[in-house]
C-alpha cells in the first residue's frame, strides 16, 4: 500500500493544496521578475526606438504578464479568504485551474519579452522564428508532453 493509500480524504487535500502553493512560489518568482523587467522598459532610452509592432507586443507582453500574476496570486487570496471555513478541496481545485491558466499567460508573457529583446537586438525576421520556436517548445514541454504521458498511462 503506497503512501497516498492511507491518506483520508482530507489529508489527501491538504497535501495537494501544499503541492500546489510549492508549485505557485516556483513560478511567481520567475513571472514577478518578467513583470518587473517589463515594467522599466519604457523608461529606457532605446523604448523610444522601438516601432509601432514592437509597442503592440509590449503592451500585449505586460498585459499578459499582469494576467498571470492575478492568477497565481489568486489561490493565496482564495486561501485567506475561506481560512478554517471547510473549503480546502475546493480551494486546491480551482487554484489547480488558475495556477494552469496562469501558465498560459506566462508563456505568453515570456515569448513577447523574447521577441522584443531579439527584434531590438537583431531583424524581426529573425525575432520572430526564434520567439516562434521557444513557444512552440513552451507549448510541448508545458502542455503536450504532460498529456502524453498522462494519455500513455489511462
Amino acid at each position: 500500500m503506497g503512501e497516498e493509500d492511507k491518506e483520508s480524504e482530507l489529508e489527501r487535500w491538504r497535501r495537494n493544496f501544499d503541492e500546489l502553493l510549492q508549485e505557485l512560489r516556483v513560478t511567481q518568482a520567475g513571472n514577478q521578475i518578467l513583470f518587473a523587467f517589463l515594467l522599466t522598459l519604457p523608461f529606457t532610452q532605446r523604448f523610444t526606438e522601438t516601432t509601432q509592432l514592437q509597442r503592440g507586443v509590449y503592451v500585449g507582453t505586460l498585459t499578459c504578464t499582469a494576467i498571470a500574476t492575478i492568477l497565481i496570486l489568486a489561490p493565496v487570496s482564495h486561501h485567506r479568504i475561506t481560512f478554517r471555513k471547510g473549503f480546502k478541496p475546493q480551494v486546491a481545485q480551482v487554484g489547480s485551474k488558475l495556477a494552469a491558466a496562469s501558465l498560459i499567460f506566462i508563456l505568453l508573457g515570456l515569448s513577447g519579452a523574447l521577441y522584443l529583446a531579439i527584434a531590438i537586438a537583431t531583424a524581426n525576421t529573425w525575432a520572430a522564428l526564434i520567439t516562434a520556436g521557444i513557444a512552440a517548445l513552451g507549448v510541448g514541454m508545458w502542455y503536450l508532453l504532460p498529456l502524453w504521458l498522462w494519455m500513455r498511462n489511462l
